[in-house]
C-alpha cells in the first residue's frame, strides 16, 4: 500500500471517537480489533470409523506473522479430552482416517511453505513423510485395504514460447523474460496468474514410495475421490470434454483403473456432477449435481447410481434446497446430507425413497468476518456424526450427535469470551414493500443496550449474490456493535436456502427488487425500536458492495456508505473478472457488445450522478474476482461528482482473502467505523 493509503487509514481510525475509559483496575469488556488474533475456530471434523475419536483442524492466528495457522487435534468423544496430533511449526490440515482407524493421513506445510503428505501411526505415536512432493496434494482418500492413498495434485506443463530473446551476456542484468498467455482460464482469485499445467490424479503406497500419476492430458481432475470396494479403480470428478474451458459449470464423474489408468466416463449430462461417495458394498455411488438450464441458480441435488453409471436418479426432488455434502450410512439404506434452510445449516438423513429425516441444526462454517451460512460433517459406522456448530456469539466448535442427542465437544473461545461482551442476534420479521414476500433478517444491538434504546444502524449486506447469511458469528458485526451501532443483516431475494424460485427472482435482473427488500429490512429495524431513523449507514462486500453502491444511487436515506470489493460497471467487469466464461453465460442473456443497454441498466455506475452519500470504497489490490479497476472507477466517478469519498486498498488481499489476515480485517472494520463516525450527527466530529 502506498504511503498515502497508510496515512488515510490512520486518519480514518483517528476519527473513531473513544469510549469513556474504564478505571485502570477494570479491564474493557468491548470486543476489539486485537481480539481477532485471539480467536480460534474448528473446521474439517473427521470422525474415526468406530465413532470414538474426532480429528479436526483447529485454526488460530499468529500475531507475529499475521496469518492463520492450522493444527490437527484429536478429541475423545466419550470424555471430550483433546490431544494435539500435528501442532508444531507451520500448518497441518486435511486429516483423513485409514479404514481401520489406526492411522491418519494429513498434509503439513512447513515454514518454507512446502506441503508434504504425512501418515501418523496412532498406536506408536510416530509419523513419516510418505512421499517427496513439489506441489500440494489435495482430496486425500484411503484405499479400502489401507495400502494406498489417492490424491489430486497440480502437474506442471511446458509454457508457450514465441520467438527468442537475444543472447544474454554473462553477468548482464536484463528485464524479466516475456510471459505468454493463451489459456482461457489464465488467472484466478487467491491463486493469481496460472502456471502451465493441469491437476491430475495420483496414488501412492501408504507406507511410503513414489506417487504414480494415473491421469494425463489437457484436463483438470478434482476431488473428492471415491475408491471402488475392490480397490481396483477410483471415481473422480473431471472436465474432460471438448471446450471445457468455456463450459465452467459442466463436470462429470469418471472411473479410473488403478492398473492401467484407463478412464471411463460415468455421467454424461450437461451440468456439474461432483462429490462422489461409494456405498460400503461397492454397488452404488452417491453424488451431487443438477441439470444446467442456464439459470443464475439451480438447487444442487443428491443422486444415486449404480457403480457402472447406470440407473441414476435424484433422491431430493422434494427438497427445494441445495445439498452441500453427502455421506452414506453404513447399512447403505440412507445417506446423510447437509443443506441450508432459511440461513441455518442442517443435517438430514435421506432414504432411498426420498424421505427426509432431520438430524441436526446449527451448523457453522469457519469464515469469521461475516455471518455466512455453512458447516461440515462426517459420519461414523455407528451413526455418530461430528459437525461444526456455532452461534452469533461463538465461532465454530466441534459437536457430535448420537442417537438423537447433541453434545458440544470443544469450547475454543471460552477464555476470550469470558472477558468480552458480545451482541447476540435477534430474529427480525420483515415483509418486502414490493410484494409482501417474507424476508429473513437478524438484528444485533450494542452490548449493554437498554430496552427501547435507539442506536445508529448499519445495514450489512451479503455477497454472492447466490448465498445466504445466518445467525452465526461475525467479527465485522461484533466490532460494529462494540462501537455503538445496531447492525441488521438479511437474506433478500436472490439469497439461497429459500428455494430455487426465490433465488432466481434476480435472474438477469440484478440489482432489482432486492433493493426494496433491503429497504424494508431497515424499516423493520426502525419499527422494532432499535434503530435511529436519522442515523442510517450501509455497507457490504462483493454482491453486497454492488447493492451498497446501488442503494446510495437510489436513495439519500443513509448518512454514509462503505462499498467493499464492488462491481460498478458490469460490461467492464465481465471482461476483467477471473470468472468471465461463467458470468456472461449465466448472469446475462447476451454478451456485453450485443446488449450494452442491459449491462448499463444494472450497473451502479449508471446511478452515480444521483449519489450524494459520502461513500468509502474498499478493495484488495490482488482481487481478480471484482478487480481493482471497478473500485477505482467508482472512486474516481465520486471524485468527479464532488461526493466525499476515500479509496482503501488492502495490500496483497484477494477477493476471498480481504479479511484473511487479522491485522487487515481489524483495520478495515475500524476504517469503516471511523468513516461512519464522521457523518453521525449524534456525536462531535
Amino acid at each position: 500500500m502506498a504511503d498515502w493509503s497508510h496515512r488515510l487509514i490512520a486518519a480514518l481510525c483517528l476519527g473513531l471517537l473513544a469510549i469513556p475509559a474504564l478505571p485502570a483496575d477494570r479491564p474493557s469488556t468491548r470486543f476489539e480489533g486485537a481480539d481477532l488474533f485471539r480467536l480460534e475456530c474448528a473446521t474439517d471434523p473427521q470422525i474415526r470409523p468406530d465413532g470414538r475419536v474426532v480429528a479436526y483442524v483447529r485454526r488460530s492466528y499468529d500475531v507475529m506473522t499475521d496469518r492463520p495457522r492450522d493444527s490437527i487435534w484429536l478429541i475423545d468423544v466419550a470424555t471430550g479430552a483433546q490431544t494435539p496430533l500435528a501442532a508444531g511449526p507451520g500448518s497441518s490440515s486435511t486429516p483423513r482416517w485409514s479404514p481401520d482407524g489406526g492411522r491418519i493421513a494429513f498434509v503439513t506445510r512447513g515454514e518454507d511453505g512446502r506441503a508434504q503428505l504425512m501418515v501418523r501411526w496412532l498406536s506408536s505415536a510416530t509419523q513419516a513423510r510418505i512421499a517427496d512432493l513439489t506441489e500440494t496434494p489435495r482430496a486425500l482418500s484411503w484405499a479400502p485395504d489401507g495400502q494406498s492413498i489417492a490424491f489430486v495434485m497440480f502437474t506442471t506443463g511446458d509454457p508457450l514460447k514465441l520467438g527468442e530473446a537475444p543472447h544474454k551476456p554473462t553477468g548482464a542484468k536484463w528485464a524479466e523474460p516475456l510471459e505468454f498467455i493463451t489459456d482461457i482460464n489464465y488467472r484466478s482469485d487467491a491463486e493469481g496468474y496460472a502456471r502451465a499445467g493441469q491437476t491430475h490424479l495420483y496414488v501412492v503406497a501408504a507406507d511410503g514410495g513414489t506417487p504414480r500419476q494415473l491421469t494425463f492430458g489437457p484436463f483438470n481432475e478434482q476431488g473428492p475421490l471415491a475408491w471402488a470396494s475392490d480397490g481396483r479403480s477410483i471415481v473422480m470428478v473431471g472436465q474432460r470434454t471438448e471446450g471445457w474451458r468455456l463450459d465452467p459449470l459442466n463436470s462429470d464423474l469418471y472411473r479410473v483403473a488403478i492398473g492401467d489408468g484407463a478412464v471411463t466416463q460415468l455421467t454424461h449430462r450437461q451440468g456439474p456432477d461432483h462429490a462422489p461417495e461409494m456405498s460400503a458394498d461397492g454397488r452404488r455411488i452417491a453424488y451431487l449435481g443438477f441439470d444446467d438450464h442456464l439459470r443464475s441458480y439451480e438447487n444442487t441435488r443428491l443422486y444415486v447410481m449404480d457403480a457402472d453409471g447406470g440407473n441414476s436418479r435424484s433422491l431430493t426432488d422434494g427438497l427445494d434446497r441445495a445439498v452441500d455434502s453427502a455421506h452414506w450410512a453404513a447399512d447403505g439404506k440412507s445417506i446423510y446430507v447437509s443443506y441450508i434452510e432459511r440461513g441455518i445449516g442442517k443435517i438430514a438423513r435421506v432414504f432411498m425413497d426420498g424421505r427426509l429425516e432431520p438430524v441436526a441444526a446449527g451448523l457453522s462454517g469457519s469464515e469469521l468476518d461475516r455471518p455466512y451460512s455453512g458447516g461440515q460433517f462426517t459420519v461414523a459406522r455407528d451413526g455418530t456424526i461430528a459437525y461444526t456448530s456455532g452461534a452469533t456469539v461463538r465461532p465454530s466448535d466441534v459437536s457430535v450427535i448420537h442417537n438423537g442427542k447433541a453434545r458440544q465437544l470443544t469450547q475454543l473461545n471460552d477464555d476470550l469470551f469470558r472477558e468480552r461482551a458480545l451482541a447476540p442476534a435477534q430474529p427480525l420479521a420483515v415483509k418486502s414493500s414490493f410484494d409482501q414476500r417474507e424476508i429473513d433478517a437478524w438484528l444485533l444491538v450494542p452490548p449493554g443496550s437498554k430496552s427501547g434504546e435507539r442506536h445508529p444502524l448499519i445495514l450489512e449486506i451479503h455477497g454472492g449474490p447466490f448465498t445466504s447469511y445466518g445467525p452465526v458469528f461475525s467479527t465485522d458485526d461484533q466490532l460494529y456493535a462494540a462501537a455503538g451501532y445496531a447492525v441488521v443483516f438479511s437474506n433478500p431475494r436472490g439469497s439461497t436456502s429459500y428455494g430455487a424460485d426465490f433465488a432466481n427472482l434476480i435472474h438477469h435482473d440484478y440489482p432489482g427488487h432486492d433493493y426494496d427488500d433491503l429497504m424494508s429490512v431497515v424499516d423493520a429495524a426502525i419499527a422494532a425500536g432499535a434503530a435511529d431513523p436519522d442515523q442510517l449507514f450501509v455497507t457490504g462486500g462483493s454482491g453486497g458492495g454492488v447493492l451498497t453502491a446501488w442503494i446510495v444511487g437510489e436513495t439519500r436515506r443513509f448518512r454514509a456508505a462503505a462499498t467493499q470489493k464492488p462491481v460498478i460497471n458490469w460490461a467492464g467487469w465481465t471482461l476483467t473478472t477471473d470468472i468471465y466464461p461463467f458470468a456472461v453465460k449465466y448472469w446475462f442473456a447476451k454478451r456485453p457488445w450485443d446488449d450494452p443497454e442491459t449491462y448499463w441498466k444494472h450497473s451502479p455506475l449508471s446511478l452515480v450522478g444521483a449519489v450524494t452519500t459520502p461513500t468509502l470504497v474498499v478493495v484488495g489490490d490482488a482481487d481478480y474476482r471484482t478487480p481493482v479497476s471497478d473500485a477505482e472507477q467508482y472512486y474516481q466517478a465520486l471524485q468527479l461528482t464532488g461526493v466525499p469519498t476515500a479509496l482503501v486498498k488492502v495490500p496483497g488481499a484477494s477477493h476471498a482473502g480481504l479479511a484473511a489476515r487479522p491485522s487487515q480485517s481489524a483495520a478495515k472494520a475500524s476504517a469503516i467505523i471511523a468513516w461512519f463516525n464522521r457523518y453521525r450527527s449524534d456525536r462531535p466530529h
